[in-house]
């Protein structure tokens, strides 16, 4: 529990700094694209680095062989796709903010985590 109070007393010494680092984390994570694919690339999403769905390509092919529930698995199977890696990106990016500290045992400590 100690480790976590200097973790504490780290953010608050350097409050004004994290935060401005946050704002430019949410500019970079709005400007990053992220592609998920699926069917060998048959099918493309494209998702920003806060999980927002930008774009989905679907290969003119798979429609026309009217296999409506093939459709649909690669899709889903490409959206996963996009939202983990938009999801890592944004893990990494929070972890390069925060010099790897361990942010879900400060919302233990908080009271906030689940």
């Amino acid at each position: 529990m100690f480790g976590n109070l200097g973790q504490l007393a780290h953010l608050l010494r350097n409050a004004g700094q994290i935060k401005q680092n946050m704002q430019e984390m949410q500019t970079r994570l709005e400007a990053a694209r992220y592609v998920g694919e699926a069917g060998g690339g048959q099918i493309r999403v494209t998702a920003d680095g806060k999980g927002d769905l930008l774009e989905i390509k679907i290969d003119p092919a798979l429609v026309k062989d009217d296999d409506v529930e093939l459709l649909e698995d690669l899709l889903c199977a490409a959206v996963r796709d996009a939202i983990t890696k938009s999801r890592e990106g944004a893990q990494k990016e929070m972890q390069a903010i925060t010099g790897g500290m361990d942010m879900q045992g400060m919302m233990d400590m908080l009271g906030g985590g689940q």
